[in-house]
This record gives C-alpha cells, sequence and structure tokens, in this order.
C-alpha cells in the first residue's frame, strides 16, 4: 500500500523543548554506541582468511555469465551471508543490540524509537556491505534531528490532535479549515516523526505523519478546480547541472534550476570569508607562513571560537536552511508543471554522483596553462537536479506511474539527427544545431528527441520525430523569444 506524509507543527514550552532535545541526544548517544559495537564485530570478519578469499574469488567472476560461474556466485554469497549471520551483523541482530543500551534511558526512549535506530543504521550497512558504501560514520553533535517510530499504538503517538511520547503531551497545530489537511486527517495512521530544525537561532519542532493511503486532491480556492492534475503525453527531459530543457505536444520550455538560489550562494560566500578570517585570528598558531594548517601528527588541533564566530556559524546555518527550502519549493512547483504536460514523460539516466567528482587527468590548454581539475560539484550541490528527478518520480507513482529512464549510450539525444539519421558528436561549447536555414537550441533538441524514443527506450522514433518536428518548432521559437533580452545562463546561450 501507498503512504503520503504531512507535516505540522508542534504547539511547545520551554520544558518540552529542553526534553525534546535531551532525547535527541540520547537517540544520538545510543546510535553510536551501536556503530562502536557493530563496526568492531565487522573489523574482526574482514581480519578471517574465509571472508578475504571469498571476496576475492567474487571479484575475479562477479561479471562473468557463464553457467558454473554463476552457480558458484551463488554458492560464494550463500557462504558470506553465513558468516555475516556468524558476526551478528543483521537487522535483528543490531534490535537486540540496541534493546540492552535502550533500558538504561527506557523514561525517555521507548523500544520502538531505539529499534528505529537500529534499523537506520543497518541501512548503512546494507550500503556497505551489499552496495557501494565506503565506511560506517559516527553522527555528530546536534547532527540527529528526527525520531520515529513503529506504529501510532505505543511509543511516539497522534491522537486526539496531541503528540503522546513518554510522559511528553504537545499540542499539533492543524487548520481543519485547509481541505488538503482535513482529508489528510481522515486516512489511518502508519507511524510518527518528530523533527527538529534550527531555524532563526532556535529550534522548532514538527510532526510528521506517515499517512496510509494516496495523496489527497488539492483544490484551488479560487476557481475550484483541482491544482496539478496529470497531463496526457509524451513529455522529453533534457536535464543538466543547471538547466532543465522540457518539450511536450502543447509547451517547450528550457529553465535554470532553482535560480533563486544563487542570491543566497553569493551571501554564504561573504559569510564563509568572514569565518575564515575570524578563525585566523583568533588561532594564529594553528597556521604555517603560507597560510596552510599546521600538521600535529596524532595531536588533535584545538580551534579557539569568539562569540562573533559564532554569531556567523549560526548565520550561516540559517542561510543553508533558507537555500534547502527555497530549492525544495522550486523544485516542487516545477515538477507539478512538468507533470501537467503529460503522463509519459522520459529522461536520460545521468551519472551526477561521476559528474561531482574532480577530473583524475592533468591536461593542458592550447596556450599551454593546466586545466582545472575541478567540474560540476558547485553547481550540483546548489541546483540538486537528481532531486527534481526523484520529486517528479514520487508524484507519478501517487498515478501508478513512473519516470521513465532510457538509455543514454544508446540514444545519443545530443548527437542524433533526425533529419538524416546520422550521430555527430558536438563540443560542449556548441549550443546551436543548424539544419540547413533552420536554427535550433541544443538541449531543447534533445528533449524533443527523448520525447520521441521507442518503447524500448533504446533509440529513437523517426517516424514521431517527422511528425512532430514542425509543432515543436513553432513552439521552440515561441520559447527562444521570451528568452531574448533576459539575462540568462551561458549554457542557454541566448
Amino acid at each position: 500500500m501507498s503512504n503520503f506524509i504531512v507535516q505540522f507543527p508542534l504547539i511547545t514550552e520551554q520544558y518540552q523543548e529542553d526534553i525534546l532535545n535531551k532525547r535527541f541526544e540520547i537517540g544520538r548517544k545510543i546510535y553510536n554506541s551501536l556503530v562502536t559495537v557493530t563496526k568492531n564485530r565487522y573489523k574482526e570478519m574482514i581480519k578471517t582468511k574465509l571472508y578475504r578469499s571469498i571476496k576475492e574469488e567474487l571479484k575475479d567472476i562477479y561479471s562473468s555469465t557463464s553457467k558454473e560461474n554463476v552457480k558458484r556466485k551463488k554458492e560464494l554469497c550463500k557462504q558470506l551471508n553465513e558468516l555475516y549471520k556468524q558476526y551478528s551483523l543483521n537487522e535483528y541482530s543490531f534490535h537486540n543490540d540496541v534493546k540492552e543500551m535502550q533500558k538504561h534511558f527506557k523514561n525517555n526512549i521507548d523500544s520502538f524509537t531505539a529499534q528505529k535506530l537500529a534499523t537506520n543504521l543497518w541501512k548503512a550497512y546494507d550500503k556497505l556491505l551489499f552496495g557501494n558504501g565506503k565506511d560506517i560514520h559516527y553522527k555528530r553533535y546536534d547532527s540527529l534531528n528526527s525520531l520515529e517510530g513503529k506504529s501510532n499504538n505505543t511509543g511516539i503517538r497522534f491522537k486526539d490532535d496531541m503528540l503522546l511520547w513518554n510522559g511528553l503531551k504537545i499540542p499539533v497545530k492543524i487548520d481543519y479549515n485547509n481541505p488538503y489537511e482535513y482529508q489528510t486527517m481522515q486516512n489511518d495512521i502508519c507511524y510518527c516523526r518528530i523533527v527538529r530544525k534550527y531555524v532563526r537561532n532556535k529550534y522548532k519542532f514538527y510532526l510528521q505523519i506517515v499517512f496510509k493511503g494516496v495523496v489527497p486532491t488539492k483544490i484551488d480556492k479560487e476557481t475550484g478546480e483541482i491544482k496539478h492534475q496529470l497531463g496526457t503525453g509524451d513529455v522529453g527531459l533534457d536535464i543538466g547541472t543547471s538547466t532543465i530543457a522540457i518539450a511536450s505536444n502543447t509547451d517547450v520550455k528550457i529553465f535554470e534550476l532553482c535560480d533563486k538560489v544563487q542570491n543566497i550562494e553569493n551571501k554564504k560566500r561573504l559569510i564563509q570569508r568572514k569565518i575564515d578570517r575570524s578563525k585566523r585570528a583568533m588561532n594564529p598558531d594553528n597556521f604555517n607562513e603560507d597560510g596552510t594548517i599546521k600538521k600535529q601528527g596524532n595531536k588533535k588541533v584545538t580551534w579557539v571560537k569568539s562569540n562573533h564566530y559564532i554569531q556567523l556559524q549560526n548565520e550561516l546555518k540559517e542561510l543553508y536552511r533558507k537555500q534547502a527550502d527555497i530549492r525544495k519549493y522550486q523544485h516542487e512547483c516545477l515538477a507539478n508543471e512538468i507533470i501537467s504536460l503529460g503522463d509519459n514523460i522520459y529522461v536520460e539516466t545521468m551519472n551526477f554522483s561521476g559528474l561531482q567528482k574532480r577530473a583524475k587527468k592533468t591536461e593542458k590548454n592550447d596556450k599551454g596553462k593546466f586545466k582545472k581539475k575541478k567540474r560540476f560539484g558547485k553547481s550540483l550541490a546548489n541546483k540538486a537536479p537528481a532531486m527534481l528527478l526523484t520529486i517528479i518520480d514520487r508524484k507519478l507513482k501517487y498515478h501508478d506511474m513512473v519516470l521513465n529512464k532510457i538509455d543514454t549510450y544508446s540514444v545519443k539525444a545530443s548527437q542524433y539527427n533526425h533529419f538524416d539519421c546520422e550521430y555527430k558528436k558536438k563540443k560542449l561549447s556548441e549550443r546551436w544545431n543548424y539544419f540547413g536555414d533552420i536554427k535550433v537550441q541544443r538541449d531543447m533538441y534533445s528533449a524533443f528527441l527523448i520525447m520521441n524514443v521507442d518503447n524500448d527506450l533504446k533509440g529513437i522514433n523517426q517516424k514521431k520525430c517527422n511528425e512532430r518536428f514542425d509543432s515543436f518548432l513553432k513552439l521552440h521559437d515561441i520559447e527562444v523569444e521570451r528568452l531574448t533580452g533576459k539575462k540568462n545562463l551561458s549554457s542557454i546561450a541566448i
């Protein structure tokens, strides 16, 4: 069954906030204690000859598809799972471990909440053991900002517009005059989650309720019509590090992702420079003459923080929060606009994590100077294109639809020419496609091609392209006219 989450503010008093902060800190310490216990077991396991031999053999035959190797892989995986059980590296063992820790804090943390902490740690181990995880990390002070239960029957509960948890009874602010909030409260509750956010130098607390069922429809108060209706037809998305091009039967657009975030990024940069100056002024002995931090071996470097430094840190923290909220809001609005254009939405599979990494090769440009190794890390962090795709996919699932991800390497939308059915590799600086007298913006044309992929998502449908190109060109010219004269990104090239 599908679920959805709705967040409500809590009406807290000072003593209740103190208790909640105390419980968040206890939850963090339980989590870190569990990390220590499980890490020791993991380290002992990876020392064994059996584990190392299994991993080496799996590495050698992993990509093989022969029957013998496939059979051997199953045997090795079975041995590996037995080894994990032997060293108690599974979710149920984590639950048993946390049970002993929770007993000491039973007046603050209930058993269900403690089990959820153990489950969250197991998710990290799941990535480490079976995925691409590299290490298990401790949670820093004030970094644990959510605690959740397993059901609405015990532990963290919502009842009669109140949050009930181990003696705490806190009112929840719900607007029943709001049709959306009223409809949500008619659904059954799975479980509840308490969240704290640092807003304007103070923690604010919220209750996130996970409801069973489908998200209620939102109604426009002025018109009485349903908001964000799902459209019909094909939609192609060409998403980059900073922009997104959209092509459908009714509209063609190109947008800068999260254009309101950049102003805050400039403010962040100024505060970070102030923080650095304050840090160097208060800790001159921790720096070398060239400005680098002194290496002190195994000795931990201590930093003296002035009141001004702490004030600047809080300002920076607030800017990060604002930036995240604005980014999330703009992505939600854009996702609503995209799903209103059609129900078959296609996008290329993108390796954003690869684009974040610095270049490994050291290269020189035409003038003989070394090229910068940095790539798109900062842009991806600010614009978060992967988050937009996740939001679109989530909204489509409410309608029993999914985001269609095409095979990038076989489609090659940026290289294809549907007039002559040929592929031509272009430089990143080439932002326009020329087809005789026709001039088309590169990203919008790629979105058009992605919109017209075959059903197997591995090739471009030539017939669809020919039928839809004239309509696309008219909409494309309208969009170019809209952007002409405006301050656009250099990658848009308009």
